[in-house]
């Protein structure tokens, strides 16, 4: 039973993860394809935005289809955890609730990531876990990855913050006041 519990968890998270990437990567499924994913990650200061969208895709797409396998585990719900950090971060200031575009599905898919991480895949896998050494390796590089991705659109959001406030106290920056108006 548990590896049937682990397997339908494995397939659920990689295939919407996968989908997710494939979106971003190829505009596969209705989404917006590589272009307007890295005009998007401009605008949150994941800048370039093209690459880092490539990136995003490619560790969805690619721990997507690991971890729904069970190939080289950990190394997908890994990968999903370290994507689903930044995407956490990315729609904080929405609050937790997807009906806001909130953080939860993405906190959501950041727990099961680690907790499969946690448990392994199970007996149902294509191929044995990863060694120590590798799967460690894996890990502080997707940790690195992520921890650089978070610093860079934190950073951004703070530079605009700050530039934000300097253009709200300038005189006539609100185009609806008397002065502006005249």
């Amino acid at each position: 039973m548990r590896d049937v519990m682990l397997l339908g968890a494995r397939l659920v998270l990689g295939a919407y993860l996968s989908v997710h990437g494939a979106q971003k990567l190829f505009g596969a499924f209705g989404g917006p394809g590589l272009d307007k994913a890295g005009a998007g990650f401009e605008r949150i200061g994941l800048t370039p935005g093209k690459p880092m969208a490539a990136l995003a895709g490619a560790t969805e797409l690619g721990g997507g289809l690991l971890t729904a396998a069970g190939v080289a585990d950990p190394a997908g719900p890994l990968a999903i955890v370290g994507a689903m950090t930044v995407a956490s971060a990315t729609h904080r200031a929405n609050g937790p609730l997807a009906a806001n575009r909130g953080f939860e599905l993405p906190l959501t898919n950041l727990a099961t990531a680690a907790a499969l991480a946690a448990t392994g895949p199970g007996r149902l896998r294509l191929s044995p876990p990863l060694g120590r050494r590798l799967t460690a390796a894996v890990a502080a590089g997707g940790g690195l990855l992520a921890a650089a991705s978070l610093a860079k659109m934190l950073s951004a959001a703070r530079a605009e913050t700050v530039s934000g406030a300097a253009t709200d106290t300038a005189p006539n920056a609100n185009p609806e006041s008397d002065t502006a108006r005249a």
